[in-house]
C-alpha cells in the first residue's frame, strides 16, 4: 500500500496521451502544457486514446513514482 498525502492535487490531463511514454517524458509534457513542476509532489493522470488504459505521475520527494493501469 502506498499512502498518499491527502494535501496533493490531482491534476487530470484532457486528451490523450502516448502510453508508451515513462516518467521523464510525461513529466516534460507536465511542464511544458501544464506550467507546472512535475516534482512538486502532486498527481498527475494521462488516460491513453481508447479510455482503457492511465498512468500516474508523482514525484513524493525522495523519488519519481509511475502508476499504471
Amino acid at each position: 500500500m502506498i499512502a498518499i498525502p491527502g494535501n496533493v492535487r490531482v491534476w487530470l490531463a484532457t486528451g490523450h496521451a502516448d502510453m508508451r511514454r515513462g516518467f521523464p517524458s510525461l513529466a516534460r509534457l507536465v511542464q511544458e502544457s501544464l506550467k507546472r513542476d512535475p516534482h512538486a509532489g502532486d498527481l498527475y493522470v494521462f488516460r491513453g486514446r481508447r479510455g482503457d488504459l492511465i498512468k500516474i505521475i508523482w514525484h513524493d520527494g525522495q523519488g519519481a513514482c509511475l502508476f499504471t493501469n
